[in-house]
């Protein structure tokens, strides 16, 4: 049976995958679609939660000449409300969204429909963010290339949530009791696993003896010295990107008190992980 996936990702990277059975159809019929979500990191210790209520999720099919349907054509991916800490979604970790039934085709268009966010500080104080149209009109996700649902197969999709782009903060960023409040403007990526590979590696000290890995490393990757996306190491010096395009990338290790580095050249094999280590010397 034909399925469509949905995946949201939160402060890194949405994993989704492509997965062929035989249900012996002659190509016409439905298919699942399932969604996943991932989010690249927000960047600020003093952020203790980044949260997004969910209520509804729809997709758009393409006709057969390509061209988009109408708004009438909009399949129901889900309608349950569900409520997620983007910043729990880091290095690899994924929240399923929906795994829907739908129509077989070209699919090229995610709708999310956001009724709250908010952030938590680390002191506890809570913001509320107000949602522009997202909950009437939902968020427009744009799919490019298209996600193909066919006879038989299970077509999974990977939404990257940035974070830091998503939510814009006001007043003073050195202490908690600064910030006045934030402008929700979502910016999300989507993904087609089966056409995207994965960037994985640990940042250590160099020359330390023993080998002592880095925290809060930033991550960024470049593609044509354009930023595709950021992420950040975490307690063992680790890091994870998901739903990179096949291609060469340049990436960008760096944290404060030790000199950046950077690796050219970087190849990203469709299906297949990319391993990138570094090791950085303090800036003495």
């Amino acid at each position: 049976m034909k399925s469509l996936k949905l995946f949201l990702f939160s402060m890194s990277v949405v994993l989704l995958s492509l997965v062929s059975c035989s249900d012996g159809s002659n190509g016409s019929g439905a298919g699942t679609l399932s969604i996943k979500m991932t989010d690249a990191p927000f960047p600020h210790d003093m952020v203790k939660a980044a949260n997004v209520t969910i209520f509804k999720i729809d997709a758009r099919k393409k006709s057969d000449d390509g061209e988009a349907e109408t708004s009438a054509e909009f399949v129901t991916l889900s309608e349950t409300e569900t409520t997620l800490n983007l910043l729990e979604l880091t290095n690899g970790i994924t929240a399923t969204l929906a795994n829907a039934e739908v129509p077989e085709g070209s699919y090229d268009l995610v709708r999310l429909f956001v009724s709250e966010a908010s952030i938590e500080l680390s002191d506890g104080t809570m913001h509320t963010v107000k949602v522009p149209s997202g909950s009437q009109t939902g968020i427009k996700v744009f799919v490019k290339p298209s996600i193909l649902v066919a006879g038989g197969l299970t077509a999974d999709l990977l939404l990257d949530f940035d974070v830091s782009s998503s939510f814009v903060l006001n007043g003073n960023l050195n202490m908690p009791s600064g910030i006045t409040g934030f402008i929700f403007k979502p910016t999300i990526k989507a993904s087609n696993i089966s056409t995207s590979g994965t960037l994985s590696g640990t940042v250590s000290e160099l020359s330390s003896d023993p080998i002592t890995f880095l925290e809060e490393v930033e991550i960024s990757v470049y593609a044509s010295d354009t930023l595709n996306t950021t992420t950040f190491t975490d307690l063992n010096g680790a890091y994870t990107v998901l739903g990179l395009s096949a291609g060469s990338y340049k990436v960008e290790a760096e944290l404060e008190g030790f000199v950046s580095k950077e690796v050219e050249n970087v190849t990203i094999v469709a299906g297949n992980k990319s391993t990138v280590n570094f090791e950085l010397e303090p800036n003495l």
